[in-house]
């Protein structure tokens, strides 16, 4: 069981929904890489490549310090890297952004050094990259015994030590770039001496240095050999300056430097002549590109032409990976991808200006949207940022020369092919999404992994060239052993698909606050667990291919004294409008799967809420279409409840068979109602077949041949009345998974078959 803890472009805005959903139809753009490209990236494509993974290592839980108050930050622990030291040993390293560097042998770790140990102004209590951030080993480390690493530094340390360069104003952490040498580079366990070579300081505690490495592919000789490179966040002032455009200042930028020179600011490294501005007056030498928020992770692709990948973090909209050359400008924060990026109405994001088209800014070689969910603040956490990755030159089958990465949040493994990745190319590479398996065969996603809605994932390799993916989450190291084909699982029947407005499987947890599930339909509206949160999704799928499903209780049963239900609910005349297209609509089918788990229904009561779309003036409790069991002439029956006008009758379409026939205690039962609201008819379905039953009244609606009235529903209430949660009504003792709203009457033919394809 899991633990629990509008953005506007022009006419592309329809393209960001529900990204890879296998319940909508999928949206489509061009993919031009130049700068008249549209401004919103195609949905990423759902891949039959998948990935097997197996639990390679769990590392030691780990504590931020000072004590956290985001909650984000309270992991299993904070690893955020694997690599390999360059020295033949076969240990792998993984730095904890809590301080440990451990060392790794056929999975079994040692701490090799405690980095929060040797600073007394280490601090990692605040800040999603605050803390050890990295560490890289020089490639001669087996004879010279030198790594680099990189940490933060508290407040006190910006009142007493000297920036290398002058801090940020008002800085509140400072990234120190340490050189280390080890008197037995062979020794598990570091003794030896350390030096500072670099410290600046930033105005939040977002977006500092987040990488440090050497370039992988350079040789003895080559000009790039033995050079550090340094990813510089802005800080978090990008939305406020224009710094990461100043040459002036290191933040926002990607340095070079000679860890072996003297010739820096501060005597402890070297600038390299051939940076792009070398010697060049009023500006940083260091510099090797420009205008980054926040590049998160960058790689060389060991094979092709030894690219340099960079994987950026997007402030509202883009989550990008540029190839990077000397001399880049990613345009941050002029423009974010390809949008014009105006902090004050940040909300909104326009396409680039003519002007900011011609300044000659590097664009993305790849790209996907990272859109908030339609009921959920542009202004908040979106629950996505890209992780990045790197090209697999290895032996995994049919991942060779694709570079692969993923959203660090929600936990999704992409790939591109890396030949397609070039700036010079009229096209950006197009990213498909992987499956993930385990090794005996089950297909899985990164929650169902971690245990949790937010995954916090980063990637690794190895010399052999393996492929390692981890979590802070749960502190897990898992290697791809292999990879398999399998066709991408697609639930929903195809005649049915441009109808489903909303649809919850309750394998989506919202990453950025997992109380809330994902719609996989094309209103993506958040529905909210409550009273239980992620406790409610329970690893018991409803049919095969399923992990997890909805526990919903009545206060009577709940573990918290309080109803567990979930849904929607907008108080305000205007409804909610994701759910627009329920306005008016000639037709609605409400469907899922249903095992009753508890007593029903709950003492004091005379009714069992299933799931249902909340009429245009509701109060929480009013339908405009539902599942539901209720008194039907004294008697407790399964009914298909409808309303066409607001402020018209409902009407009831009741089983004739036993409740407790059709939803047995403990069993499955895959249910559906469907309302014709022009033609004034309901039916009831139960494992794909109609129910016998008859209507309670005679045409209580005012058929007229047109539809509902033309307002938007006030919600979706799942398990019992009230998803404000005001009071407890009609609650459900029972689990539902796979929950679809259609704006259409499904015929008995299409229910028959989706019920089928959950089946195959």
């Amino acid at each position: 069981m899991r633990t629990t803890r509008v953005w506007v472009a022009a006419a592309t805005a329809s393209l960001v929904a529900a990204a890879l959903s296998p319940w909508a139809t999928p949206a489509t753009a061009g993919s031009s890489s130049g700068p008249g490209a549209p401004p919103i990236p195609p949905d990423p494509r759902p891949s039959s490549l998948g990935l097997v993974l197996e639990e390679y290592a769990q590392l030691p839980t780990s504590e931020p310090t000072p004590a956290p108050t985001d909650p984000r930050l309270v992991r299993h622990n904070r690893i955020n890297y694997v690599g390999e030291v360059p020295d033949g040993s076969g240990r792998l390293y993984v730095p904890d952004l809590n301080g440990p560097l451990y060392l790794l042998r056929d999975g079994e770790e040692t701490t090799y050094l405690d980095i929060k140990a040797r600073f007394p102004d280490f601090f990692s209590g605040r800040g999603m990259g605050s803390g050890f951030g990295f560490v890289t080993f020089h490639p001669e480390f087996a004879d010279n015994g030198k790594f680099y690493t990189v940490h933060s530094e508290n407040q006190d340390a910006i009142a007493t030590k000297t920036p290398t360069y002058p801090n940020q104003p008002n800085a509140f952490v400072q990234s120190v770039v340490t050189e280390w040498t080890a008197d037995d580079p062979a020794a598990d366990t570091f003794t030896g001496t350390q030096r500072e070579i670099f410290r600046f300081g930033f105005t939040e505690q977002i977006h500092a240095i987040q990488q440090i490495d050497f370039n992988p592919t350079a040789e003895p000789g080559d000009e790039d050999y033995g050079l550090l490179y340094l990813a510089v966040g802005d800080g978090g002032n990008g939305v406020r300056s224009d710094e990461p455009q100043d040459l002036s200042s290191p933040a926002g930028k990607i340095l070079r430097i000679d860890p072996f020179g003297t010739d820096g600011p501060n005597g402890q490294y070297g600038v390299p002549a051939t940076n792009p501005w070398a010697g060049e007056e009023g500006a940083i030498g260091e510099i090797w590109a420009i205008g980054m928020r926040d590049p998160h992770r960058f790689s060389w692709d060991l094979g092709g032409k030894n690219e340099m990948y960079v994987g950026h973090i997007g402030q509202r909209a883009i989550e990008a990976v540029y190839q990077a050359d000397a001399g880049d400008d990613f345009g941050w924060p002029d423009v974010e991808s390809r949008l014009d990026y105006q902090n004050e109405t940040q909300c909104r994001l326009d396409p680039m200006t003519p002007e900011q088209a011609a300044k000659g800014y590097d664009f993305p070689v790849a790209s996907y949207a990272h859109d908030t969910p339609a009921n959920w603040s542009c202004n908040a956490d979106s629950g996505h940022a890209i992780s990045g990755g790197l090209v697999h030159r290895g032996d995994l089958p049919g991942l060779k020369g694709k570079y692969v990465f993923g959203d660090l949040v929600e936990g999704k493994v992409f790939y591109t092919v890396a030949s397609q990745m070039s700036d010079d190319r009229d096209r950006e590479a197009t990213i498909h999404e992987m499956q993930l398996f385990t090794t005996d065969g089950r297909r899985v996603r990164m929650p169902d992994l971690v245990g949790d809605g937010r995954i916090d994932l980063r990637f690794g390799t190895d010399s052999e060239r393996n492929l390692y993916l981890l979590s802070k989450a749960n502190g897990t190291i898992w290697k791809v052993v292999d990879t398999t084909r399998s066709p991408w699982p697609d639930e929903v029947e195809p005649a049915l698909r441009k109808h489903v407005v909303a649809a919850y499987d309750f394998e989506h947890p919202f990453a950025a606050n997992d109380a809330y599930e994902e719609d996989q339909g094309a209103s993506r509206t958040l529905v909210q667990l409550i009273n239980g949160g992620d406790r409610m999704r329970i690893d018991d799928g409803a049919y095969p291919g399923s992990n997890n499903s909805l526990q919903v209780h009545s206060a009577a049963e709940s573990p918290t004294g309080t109803a567990w239900k979930a849904g929607v609910y907008e108080a305000d005349a205007d409804g909610v409008a994701s759910l627009s297209r329920f306005s008016n609509a000639k037709g609605t089918t409400v469907m899922g799967w249903f095992k009753m788990t508890g007593q029903n229904p709950t003492a004091g009561y005379n009714a069992i809420g299933l799931a249902g779309v909340l009429a245009g003036n509701s109060d929480g409790h009013g339908v405009r279409a539902l599942l539901e069991l209720i008194q039907v002439d004294g008697e407790l029956r399964l009914v298909a409840l409808g309303r066409r006008l607001d402020d018209g009758s409902s009407w009831t379409y009741a089983a004739s068979q036993p409740w407790q026939e059709l939803l047995p205690q403990g069993e499955w039962v895959h249910l559906a109602a469907t309302f014709d609201f022009a033609k004034g008819s309901m039916q009831l379905y139960r494992n794909g077949k109609k129910v016998k039953g008859a209507y309670t009244a005679t045409d209580p609606w005012a058929v007229d041949g047109t539809g509902t009235s033309a307002t938007n529903p006030r919600g979706i209430k799942i398990g019992g009345s009230f998803p404000q949660n005001g009071t407890e009504r009609n609650p459900c003792n029972c689990r539902m998974d796979a929950l679809m709203f259609l704006d259409d009457a499904a015929s008995a033919s299409e229910v028959a078959r989706q019920y089928r394809r959950y089946l195959r």
